[in-house]
Parts: structure tokens; sequence; C-alpha cells
């Protein structure tokens, strides 16, 4: 028996051993989507996008997202052991329709071991020309924004829910979503931020898994989990919005300087 041969049936006996033993899964609709949660408790590792709500210390929420692991079902990507190859690896995407749509994947910009990730929720026409994220007059806002708190660009590293550009800049569809976050999930697990500042209702509402409007988010630290890693994540106005309703830019600098605060305070802390 060839050893071809002798490895397609050892295959197909392990198939079958992992149907029986665990509730039916439609392989073939799986591997399309390329999304595999948690089939049993008893189940070796998958990848899982689900959102555990706990108590922290301090008793207020804290939001545990499951880190990005390889168990039967993996690509590539999962494996990344740093930000330059997953971007390399991911930046062909076409797993949603704007895949096909983009002139640019966008994957991110900045300090691959920053301690503050900043995070939008999707490239506009500007940054689809450029694949960088914030270029345009928002872009550039946020440059002063971070400017004003003594950071500059290359310090943090800033990226998007959505690593391709909706058309007509629409809110990013839950398939695309799904589709789109387990990259972001890896990205924050190879930077290892200690601080994310998610800006926009749309960004802080999807790391939060939280119907809450941007006015009740906003003005406090939410402990984030990424597997066992804790971290500190603000939501704030999106700068795209402060140059539309420019009565918001006050709450925006209140947030920003708590968030410089709580940062000096983590450096000093750890002595960095």
């Amino acid at each position: 028996m060839g050893k071809d041969l002798k490895k397609i049936i050892e295959n197909t006996i392990n198939y079958l051993k992992f149907s029986r033993d665990y509730s039916p899964v439609n392989i073939c609709d799986e591997i399309k989507k390329t999304e595999f949660s948690e089939i049993k408790k008893h189940s070796s590792e998958t990848y899982s996008q689900e959102m555990r709500v706990k108590t922290s210390k301090e008793n207020k929420p804290a939001f545990v997202r499951e880190g990005v692991n390889t168990g039967i079902f993996n690509e590539p990507w999962m494996e990344a052991e740093d930000i330059t190859f997953l971007d390399k690896v991911i930046c062909n995407c076409k797993k949603c329709e704007l895949g096909n749509l983009r002139t640019n994947f966008v994957f991110g910009t900045g300090n691959p071991e920053a301690k503050l990730v900043i995070v939008g929720e999707a490239p506009g026409a500007d940054e689809d020309r450029e694949g960088k994220p914030f270029v345009g007059r928002a872009g550039k806002l946020l440059t002063d924004i971070l400017k004003a708190i003594n950071f500059s660009r290359d310090e943090v590293f800033i990226c998007n829910i959505l690593k391709c550009r909706p058309p007509d800049n629409r809110n990013p569809l839950p398939p695309e979503i799904k589709d789109c976050e387990p990259y972001l999930l890896k990205q924050l697990e190879l930077i290892k931020p200690a601080f994310i500042l998610a800006l926009g209702t749309f960004a802080g509402q999807t790391l939060l898994k939280s119907n809450l409007p941007l006015g009740k988010l906003r003005g406090k630290f939410y402990d984030f989990f990424i597997n066992e890693r804790k971290i500190k994540l603000m939501v704030t106005y999106h700068p795209a919005a402060l140059l539309r309703n420019p009565g918001w830019k006050r709450p925006t600098w209140e947030d920003v300087q708590l968030l410089r605060n709580e940062y000096d305070q983590y450096i000093q802390n750890n002595k960095i």
C-alpha cells in the first residue's frame, strides 16, 4: 500500500472518530467561513470569537476575548509569531466581498511592540487608496490629538476592525466582522498592548459586544482580556465625528487626558 493511500485512510479514520465524538459540523461550510468555534468542552482547542464577561478584582466588568488558537482547523496566519508575517499571510484575504472591492488591504501601521493600540472601524477612501489607516482629514486630526497628549504615530499602533473599505463608507456588516475581527484579535495577541483606544461607536460596541451608545461607553476604562492578558480599553469619539460635531472635542479631550494619565502611571509602575 502506497504512503499516500495510507495517509488518506489514516485521515479518514481520524475524521470519523472526530465526527463520532463531537456534535455534527458541516465541514465544507466551516472551511468556507474559516471560522471555527469550540465544538465541545472536551474537544481540542479551536478558534473562537466568543465574548465572556466576568467581574474583575476592581468589581467592574471584564471583557474576555479568546485569542486565536490553533487546533483541528487552522490557517497559516493563526500561527503567526510576529506582525510582519501576519500581514504577509492575510493581505490577500478574500473571505468576504470587500476583498474584491478594495484597492488596498489596510493592515495597520506603527510600533509592533506598542503599549497603546488605536482601533477605528474601517478604512475610508483615502485609506483604501494609500493602504494606511487614518490618512485623510480624520487622520490628521488623530495625529494632532496624539501629539497633544505627547504621543507620535510611530509610538502607537493604529488599525481598524475591518481591513478593507466598505462601499460608500457604510458600517461594516456582521458577516464582514466575523471574517475580519479575528485578524484584529491576532494583532492584539502579537503586539501585547497595555491599552486600547477604540475610536467611535462602532469600534467600541464591536470590541465590547455592547449596544450602549458612545456617550455611555466613554469616559471610563474596561478590563479587556486577550486570553489571560489584561488590556485597559477606553472608548471615545472618532476623529471624523469631531469634524462634523466640534462640540464633542471637549469630552474627547477629557478621555485622552485620562488615557495619558493612566498610561504614565503604568509606565512608572512597570519602570519602562
